[in-house]
Formats: structure tokens, C-alpha cells, sequence
């Protein structure tokens, strides 16, 4: 009789202590459920650093060896025309012209010019401001019978490029955790609650575009951080 009960007494204590157990288990897990999920935003308008301008000029003929002269003649003082204005000649590059036929492209007989030849001179820098000072006087190639051919799409147009991101990564991460943890913080306090330590975190793509249509030279860069903190009472 007296094992019976003590073994009652056992099992009793055993049911007890396993309900505590689940009970705390439950509430721990209840706890860790408790998470807000909020979002930092950090941004910033930085000058480009890089440009990158294709200056297009073509000649019309019939005679390619004639052709070839005279692109070979405006390459000269498209270049003599950059140095002037301050551009070294590691900034300039040029490519072999292109030569379309045209009465092998069409079916027109009466073509007055058989051949058009492209030629492209390109000038990659660092001097922005100065490159851009140069494109608005440009016109002055005229004066020697060049004229450039402005492409709005396609790989002859005129680029603009920030090439100093990771020198503003940290500080922007930085930013747009602190503005996360503000957004957090304001919602854990509006709720009664505290705000907890963080249980994920993650950081989205830096995003590099054109500030506007108009000023391409002005970029915008972006980047999320998305920020999981648990919420306590």
C-alpha cells in the first residue's frame, strides 16, 4: 500500500513538473514570436566621378580610298581639338570607322553616295566637370567641317558613372540601420512594449541611378536594410 502511494506521490510530482515545463516552454516560445520587422532607408545625391564620351562623325563617298583620308584627317583634329581643351591622350581612344554599303543594303539605284563611314573618337575621364565644359563648345568642331552625330540610345551615347561606392558603404549601412532601429523603437513604444535585440538582419542592394532625365552627372544612391527585432514587455 505504502509503495502504491508513494509511487501516486511520484507520478503526481512528475505530471506537475512536466506542466510547468510546457507551460514555460509555451510562454518562450510565445515570447520569440513577438518580432517586428521594420525597414532603414539611407540615400544620398553624389557627383559622377567617371564619363565616358563618344564623339560620332561620318563620312559620306564613293570612293573609300578617299574616305579613308579624310576620316583619317578629321580623327586629327578631333584629337588636336581634345588636347587643346585640357584632355591627356591616355583619356582618348579611337576605333577603326565602320563602313556601311549601301547599294548592297538597298534597292535604290539612283544612291548618290555609295558608302557612309563612322568613325568614333571616345574619351574617358575622370574630369567631369571639364568634359562637360568641352561638350557644350563643341560646336566649335563645326568651324573645321566636323559634325558630330549625337545618339540618345545605343552604345554611342554619353555616360556618367560614380565609381566611389564602397568609400560610402559603411557610413550608408550605418545610416540606414540607425533609421531601422528609430522605426523599431517608435513602434515598440507606441505598443506598450520594449524593444529587444535584433534576430535577423539583412542588408539589400545598393541601387546607383541617374538623380533625373536632365542631370545624368548627378546620381542617387540607395540602399534597404531590413531589420527583425524581437519586441519584449
Amino acid at each position: 500500500m505504502n509503495n502504491f502511494k508513494t509511487e501516486a506521490f511520484i507520478l503526481s510530482m512528475g505530471i506537475f513538473l512536466s506542466g510547468v515545463c510546457v507551460k514555460k516552454a509555451v510562454r518562450q516560445f510565445s515570447d520569440s514570436d513577438r518580432v517586428v520587422t521594420v525597414k532603414g532607408l539611407s540615400e544620398r545625391e553624389v557627383p559622377a566621378n567617371k564619363v565616358v564620351w563618344p564623339l560620332v562623325y561620318k563620312e559620306m563617298g564613293n570612293d573609300p580610298a578617299e574616305m579613308y583620308e579624310n576620316i583619317q584627317a578629321k580623327n586629327r583634329q578631333v584629337v588636336k581639338f581634345l588636347k587643346d581643351h585640357g584632355i591627356s591622350e591616355a583619356e582618348i581612344s579611337q576605333n577603326s570607322p565602320s563602313v556601311t554599303d549601301r547599294k548592297a543594303e538597298s534597292y535604290e539605284q539612283n544612291i548618290p553616295y555609295r558608302y557612309i563611314a563612322t568613325s568614333v573618337t571616345t574619351v574617358t575621364s575622370d574630369k567631369v566637370e571639364l568634359v562637360r565644359k568641352i561638350m557644350r563648345g563643341q560646336s566649335e568642331l563645326m568651324k573645321l567641317g566636323i559634325a558630330l552625330v549625337t545618339e540618345m540610345y545605343g552604345p554611342n551615347t554619353v555616360t556618367y558613372e560614380f565609381t566611389g561606392l564602397n568609400d560610402i558603404k559603411p557610413d550608408m549601412i550605418e545610416e540606414s540601420t540607425k533609421n531601422a532601429r528609430a522605426t523599431a523603437e517608435k513602434f515598440a513604444k507606441d505598443s506598450d512594449s520594449e524593444l529587444g535585440k535584433i534576430k535577423k538582419a539583412s542588408q539589400g542592394q545598393f541601387s546607383i541611378e541617374d538623380r533625373d532625365a536632365n542631370t545624368p552627372h548627378i546620381k542617387r544612391i540607395r540602399v534597404v536594410s531590413t531589420v527583425e527585432y524581437y519586441i519584449e514587455d
